[in-house]
């Protein structure tokens, strides 16, 4: 289903399928929050942005209008292992988007004059950010989680730091971590792969790999198996709500119990309506507007968390309510039809999420660039279908213990 390739100059290629006369394809890069150094917060974000504001062969004007003169679009994100630059358009097309996304990944200059404006733009995304407490909240949690390692470090960093960045600054960044051997060029679409591998190489020949180095100092974290003693924050805030996270340290993608905290996250507090947290929460008590559990997985560790927002005066009553749900998956392993029902629903949800094939594709190139492998959709399924009970009440035991949660709440 996938076809790989890895070029001289280190750039790995994964392809994949498409049916349609759409493509879906960018660039990873191993380039994230963790990997600046203490003086560079935010800079991994900050890049992202100037990696549009112009490159050896194109203006910042040429490079936003690349793909939208023809119907296309192109974005880009940035998160605590990563930064995903991605481009939709007609598979016609497809080549330009290459040699356009190779150009930001590979010949950005990012100029002094275009930094003094564009840190002004990154500072409104940061003090606008400020002013959603519900987003806030969980970079506070990942500090107070992560105490001193990068993963706990706000991705969009602050003002008075990012002020002092020069264009020098950001080319020693790049050239630290934009190198081709920490990056995944994919592609998803009716395209021939051999089509896409020449197009690469092409393009590939312009430009000069050897001003890069991929010499980097790994900052791994490591999960501490003990217990302690229960964390309890309040933050005094102006808003009209409490916003509340319940959470934990959890595992690493690569670990085998990571899916299975995921399947009970998603039972838990998923997308639907008949999740046990909102059950409760919402449906019976009327307490909340919005519960989720959610969990994220990096290379070595992992979080999950609980997050809602409530009336301050009902703070206790819904801890005490989520509390419960979470000892009730501790104390007793799900019967036979309980964990039949789960999965068919948590199957159904994952189907239905594989139409959205940008989603897809970023998932694919992500999974590459850090794991060296791909997962299909029937691959994750033969998973699912291997869960048993006593998987599950392992996992929680584990992650649902009450002395290792850590609470935050803003007032």
């Amino acid at each position: 289903m996938f076809t790989t390739y890895t070029l001289p100059q280190g750039l790995r290629v994964v392809c994949a399928p498409g049916q349609t006369d759409v493509v879906y394809l960018g660039i990873a890069v191993d380039a994230g929050t963790r990997h600046e150094l203490p003086s560079e917060s935010g800079m991994a974000h900050f890049t992202e942005h100037m990696s549009f504001k112009g490159t050896s062969r194109r203006s910042a004007r040429q490079v936003i209008s690349a793909m939208e003169s023809v119907g296309g679009e192109l974005n880009a994100f940035t998160g605590k292992e990563e930064t995903v630059y991605y481009c939709t358009s007609l598979r016609e097309h497809a080549s330009r988007a290459i040699d356009l996304l190779l150009d930001i990944a590979l010949g950005s200059t990012y100029p002094q004059e275009e930094m003094n404006r564009e840190v002004e733009v990154v500072i409104d995304e940061i003090e606008s950010y400020q002013d959603q407490p519900s987003e806030l909240i969980f970079d506070e949690f990942e500090n107070l989680l992560f105490p001193g390692h990068p993963l706990g470090r706000n991705i969009l960093g602050d003002a008075e730091t990012l002020r002092t960045f020069r264009s020098a600054d950001m080319q020693r960044f790049a050239r630290r971590l934009y190198h081709p051997e920490r990056m995944v060029l994919y592609v998803l679409g009716n395209v021939e792969p051999e089509k896409v591998l020449r197009c690469v190489e092409k393009n590939m020949a312009r430009y000069d790999c050897n001003r890069h180095t991929s010499k980097l100092q790994s900052s791994h974290y490591t999960i501490a198996n003990v217990t302690r003693d229960v964390s309890h924050i309040t933050r005094h805030r102006e808003t009209h709500q409490a916003h509340v996270v319940i959470g934990a340290q959890a595992f690493a993608a690569t670990d085998p119990r990571q899916l299975h905290l995921y399947f009970l996250s998603n039972l838990l507090g998923g997308p639907a309506m008949s999740s046990r947290l909102n059950l409760a929460l919402r449906e019976r008590n009327g307490l909340v507007y919005t519960v989720e559990s959610n969990c994220v997985a990096y290379t070595d560790t992992g979080i999950w968390a609980i997050y809602y927002g409530c009336d301050a005066k009902d703070r206790n009553r819904c801890r005490q309510l989520v509390l419960h749900e979470l000892d009730k998956l501790t104390q007793h392993p799900l019967s036979s039809r309980a964990l039949e029902a789960a999965r068919r629903q948590f199957k159904g949800q994952i189907g239905i999420s594989y139409d959205n094939f940008e989603n897809v594709a970023i998932g694919m190139a992500k999974r590459y660039l850090h794991y060296g492998k791909t997962l299909s959709k029937e691959q994750l399924f033969e998973r699912l279908d291997a869960i048993t009970p006593e998987n599950l009440l392992q996992t929680a035991q584990f992650v649902f213990s009450p002395d290792k949660f850590l609470t935050l709440e803003y007032v």
